[in-house]
């Protein structure tokens, strides 16, 4: 496929200049509507920049800047710097043209984000997944898809957990029900290992796992996972990223933020506590290992 012809996935960035020109043009007491007649930049256009579809080219970035009034240079530079990295993809561009759109978005954002709290309720966190229980999980949940596919997600998901041991790691806090340490991935010998390294990685201090036992009995999370990410930026937004049969849905709406961040706390407090967590799924790894 050409990439030229494929859709840029969204950034950070790109959310974050959307975000910024939406505000500016608000603040300007402007329609969408207003500001195409004005400026001759065509509506369709100016919606896909305002809703991160594209980024908007530099001469209709300056047209737009002009017509809200911002004339601070180190205000304009600053857009127009976020303008310049908003494509910017690092390891994920190799990958662009073989995974699907919404995968490599949600890369994108993980790949920038600062935090990460992460409910699972079938398997274990794309994050701390082991190279043979992320082979597993794919063939078993992608039953139709090529060898080569498999291989270039598993490529993919492994790429991703360098998050984990840059020098400035991304903050992930897992909770799994307890199901997802007995749902035998791969057999025995891969899913002890999967624990075994669920264990290692639990020791890490930027990495909090809890689990959420069957004595719990019901609790919110049981419709289903969801990935809430936050970033260093104060400037954007949480968001919510929910991956279902239905197709791969973001939240970025602050109503729908809150909502998830609410169930996630719940999740924590019905949850055991790390220590407890972590002797549970050692327990298991026992299980499995005799």
């Amino acid at each position: 496929m050409d990439l030229s012809a494929r859709r840029q996935p969204p950034t950070v960035r790109l959310r974050r200049l959307a975000a910024e020109l939406r505000g500016l043009r608000t603040d300007a007491g402007l329609t969408r509507e207003e500001v195409s007649e004005q400026t001759n930049i065509n509506s369709a256009t100016l919606y896909r920049i305002e809703t991160a579809k594209v980024r908007p080219q530099r001469r209709t970035l300056l047209a737009l800047l002009d017509k809200y009034g911002v004339a601070d240079e180190t205000r304009r530079n600053e857009l127009i710097d976020l303008s310049k990295q908003a494509t910017q993809l690092g390891w994920l561009q190799a990958y662009e043209s073989e995974l699907p759109e919404e995968y490599t978005a949600y890369i994108s954002f993980e790949a920038e984000a600062r935090g990460v709290r992460n409910y699972e309720s079938l398997f274990v966190p794309g994050l701390l997944q082991t190279e043979d229980y992320a082979r597993a999980v794919i063939k078993g949940a992608l039953p139709l898809a090529s060898d080569d596919e498999v291989e270039r997600r598993v490529e993919a998901r492994m790429q991703r957990q360098a998050t984990l041991t840059k020098d400035d790691p991304i903050r992930l806090w897992a909770i799994l029900d307890e199901a997802v340490l007995h749902r035998a991935v791969g057999g025995a010998e891969v899913m002890a290992k999967q624990l075994h390294a669920l264990v290692e990685s639990a020791r890490l201090p930027h990495i909090t796992l809890q689990v959420i036992p069957f004595k719990a009995g019901a609790h919110a999370g049981m419709p289903g996972s969801f990935v809430v990410m936050d970033f260093p930026d104060a400037a954007d937004p949480d968001l919510v990223y929910i991956d279902s049969m239905a197709g791969d849905l973001f939240l970025e709406r602050e109503p729908d933020v809150r909502r998830y961040s609410v169930i996630f706390e719940h999740l924590r407090a019905v949850a055991l506590d790390p220590a407890s967590s972590v002797q549970l799924v050692e327990a298991r790894m026992n299980a499995v290992d005799t």
